[in-house]
């Protein structure tokens, strides 16, 4: 009996393990076959992608056989045409046309700046050849290996074999493998949108203050939205494409949205980039909150400060103070403490900052840029480079937060002009090759085919951006105070009541008198009580 028993135990022990081993590797199959629902497809089977490829347009000719419309809806948009008129104010915009306050323009700089281009071979904008297919760059989206790669210098193309650049200089750009890299492409990552958006103005954290390479794997306390570790969200989550086309623009910006939350999936115009088309027009559980949603931005108060990932953004670019070269004869390069450069002898002074304090204004997204051409009256600087338009009666207006970034940028004093300098190259004419802004900005101009008097001064300019990144939890919200307090966030702000930063005569009458008749009606009371109680 006692052996009998034993054996009916030990049967019954194997039958369970047996049942959790088979448990557990159902599940290990269940979780294997989750991972490759994800993906309908595994381009490592592709004949198509199965070979070498020793240029990106080989490449996206290989991806045209499937994705046969992709290049065309790539042609439409903005990321592609570096163009944009806008129809409220018929500015020719886009990076091909604006002068900015960081290095200047593109237009004489196309084999750098082209590394940021969604295309190859750009090494001139007039010249390039918009309406082909094969310059569509596939891979500077869609790569998840994290190793595609298009020096400055360039024109956009990838290097495939180890190169040395500059030529004699010694350094060896190792050549990437386009094969490896063709067949584990996938959606966008942060980190592939964040190649080109965290690193504009020259490098990680300038441009934006709210973009840089801190936003790739963030904490909550740094972007409620993207923590790693939380909702995770990629840059498409908000920026919801459309045939290619990615909503939101800093040419016009959605400052006011009025609709309601949308529904993903359904058929909508609007705006899927914006605030309110998650969270609605009334986000809060508290009324009172909610009332201010009609003349303030939510990220006014949800983005208390920016540049908080322990990069510094730059704030203040100075090229008039460019030129200087150390005892070998190089470029002076000064750094802080925090070793970040604060002076170059090829681009000059700048003020890095952390945890910044936005500026704010009113803005209804009507932007204007001063444009190359454009008469400059120097008695009138800071010149501003956009100006963000809006007021506190136009019903299109809310309060914003903005970087406002400061530079003092070379000028044509008798044109009366801003320039465009050719900056980067291995030519003569390249001020970061020669320092020399005579060559430089004659052949700059000379590319764009404005004229250039030969006279070179500097004037101070703005450039404003707005803040939308760096969404901080709840928690860290701005509270009531800071806005509502003599001195506070909202000092400058104008055309607006705002309790408890200012006074307004007739509304502190009114109120104190209510006040005072409230007070008196309750001594009145009081008093009434006291003598019926005597009696």
């Amino acid at each position: 009996m006692q052996v009998l028993k034993q054996l009916l135990f030990a049967l019954s022990m194997a039958t369970l393990m047996g049942g959790t081993a088979h448990a557990a590797a159902d599940q290990k199959a269940g979780a294997a076959t989750a991972a490759l629902l994800k993906s309908t497809a595994d381009h490592s089977k592709f004949k198509e992608l199965q070979r070498p490829f020793q240029s990106g347009p080989e490449v996206t000719k290989a991806c045209l056989t499937c994705h046969t419309e992709a290049a065309k809806q790539v042609h439409q948009t903005q990321h592609w045409k570096w163009e944009y008129v806008n129809p409220g104010t018929g500015q020719t915009l886009g990076k091909r046309h604006v002068i900015n306050n960081f290095c200047t323009s593109v237009s004489s700089n196309y084999k750098a700046c082209a590394s940021c281009h969604i295309g190859y071979g750009m090494e001139d904008g007039s010249k390039f050849d918009f309406a082909s297919q094969e310059n569509v760059d596939c891979l500077v989206c869609h790569d998840a290996t994290g190793k595609y790669k298009k020096p400055s210098g360039f024109a956009g193309n990838p290097v495939t074999k180890d190169t040395e650049f500059p030529p004699g200089s010694g350094k060896i750009i190792r050549g990437i493998d386009l094969q490896a890299i063709a067949q584990k492409v996938g959606k966008t990552r942060r980190e592939t949108c964040g190649a080109c958006h965290f690193y504009g103005g020259g490098g990680d954290a300038v441009k934006h203050g709210d973009l840089d390479s801190s936003l790739e794997q963030p904490d909550k306390a740094l972007d409620v939205h993207m923590d790693a570790e939380g909702n995770n969200f990629t840059c498409a989550t908000c920026h919801k494409t459309d045939g290619h086309q990615v909503p939101g623009s800093r040419y016009a910006p959605t400052a006011m949205d009025k609709g309601g939350a949308h529904m993903r999936g359904k058929a909508d115009s609007s705006n899927p980039a914006t605030c309110q088309a998650c969270h609605g027009q009334a986000p809060h559980g508290m009324a009172k909150l909610n009332d201010h949603t009609d003349k303030v931005a939510c990220q006014t108060c949800h983005i208390p400060a920016f540049a908080r990932g322990d990069m510094p953004t730059k704030m203040s670019w100075d090229w008039s103070t460019s030129g200087k070269r150390d005892a070998k004869g190089k470029p002076l390069v000064i750094t802080n403490d925090d070793g970040h450069i604060t002076y170059n002898g090829i681009k000059g002074d700048f003020v890095l900052e952390e945890n910044v304090r936005p500026e704010y204004m009113w803005f209804n997204g009507s932007v204007k840029y001063t444009l190359l051409g454009d008469d400059i009256d120097k008695s009138r600087q800071p010149i501003a480079i956009n100006t963000f338009e809006g007021g506190p009666d136009d019903g299109k207006s809310m309060i914003w937060p903005v970087k406002v970034f400061r530079g003092k940028q070379p000028f044509d004093p008798v044109n009366r002009s801003l320039v465009v300098a050719h900056l980067a190259g291995e030519d003569d004419t390249a001020y970061w090759k020669n320092m020399d802004w005579q060559k430089a900005i004659t052949a700059g101009m000379a590319m764009v085919g404005k004229p250039y008097s030969g006279k070179v001064d500097f004037i101070e300019t703005v450039a404003m951006w707005p803040i939308t990144h760096m969404v901080a939890p709840k928690e860290k919200a701005l509270a009531c105070t800071e806005c509502h307090a003599r001195g506070g966030r909202l000092e400058k702000i104008e055309g607006i009541y705002i309790p408890g930063r200012g006074g307004n005569r007739i509304v502190d009458t009114v109120g104190w008198l209510a006040a005072a008749a409230l007070l008196a009606g309750v001594l009145v009371h009081g008093l009434i009580r006291f003598v019926n109680r005597k009696h």
